[in-house]
């Protein structure tokens, strides 16, 4: 059930440009829930990829997406949010390139975004919500006490999945890389559907050159919560 009196950090931005790990602090710090947004729809293309449905079946689709059993459970600092899909950890499926890239394309469809709209606007409950995606702010929760749209340099954001990647033992190359995450930014900046951009009252946060203690700082600032 919605608690509309709960408080909401929203914080918008592109892949890659730290929204995942700013969140998960930012909701252990304030021991507040959490929503990773962005999984949603990368559950969506998972469920429809493991049941047979096609991107281009946009009813099926939809009915994906209101059936969608999902689920997070938080995990230790430093580490992803653990997703579940019908009981099941996803967490690692949900992650790679092609589902990303799945996702986006998802996204972009109405009747999808209308079939889980609602869904993540029951995240809001006592004592808060911070909601990690690209529409929270404009869309999904226009009414946040806070907004935050934090970005970083698409190479920046190249550089850290390649760690993240190389880290996981998973072989990449940077460039190709580069070159998905500009495509992605395009796509999502253009879509007639919820276009990626800041909230006309959200505070813009370059996160390109900082630590994530620096950001984090910023952002709690700006929620006045220092």
């Amino acid at each position: 059930m919605t608690d509309l009196s709960a408080p909401v950090i929203a914080v918008d931005g592109p892949g890659g440009s730290g929204k995942g790990t700013i969140t998960q602090m930012l909701a252990r710090h304030l021991g507040w829930h959490l929503l990773d947004s962005g999984a949603l729809y990368r559950l969506t293309a998972l469920a429809a990829a493991r049941q047979g449905v096609k991107l281009d079946d946009e009813e099926a689709l939809a009915r994906v997406a209101r059936g969608l059993d999902a689920s997070f459970e938080p995990t230790a600092p430093g580490e992803p949010v653990r997703v579940l899909l019908g009981g099941e950890d996803v967490t690692r499926d949900i992650r790679t390139e092609s589902c990303g890239d799945q996702a986006s394309r998802v996204a972009v469809i109405q009747s999808v975004r209308d079939a889980l709209l609602q869904r993540q606007r029951d995240f809001q409950k006592a004592p808060g919500l911070v909601a990690d995606g690209r529409d929270m702010g404009t869309v999904v929760f226009p009414d946040a006490q806070t907004k935050v749209f934090l970005t970083a340099s698409a190479a920046e954001r190249a550089e850290r999945r390649y760690r993240q990647l190389k880290d996981a033992g998973v072989g990449v190359n940077i460039d190709a890389l580069l070159n998905e995450i500009r495509a992605r930014d395009e796509r999502d900046m253009n879509r007639s559907a919820a276009p990626l951009k800041p909230a006309e009252d959200a505070q813009v946060i370059d996160s390109t050159g900082l630590s994530i203690e620096e950001v984090l700082e910023r952002v709690l600032a700006a929620a006045g919560r220092v």
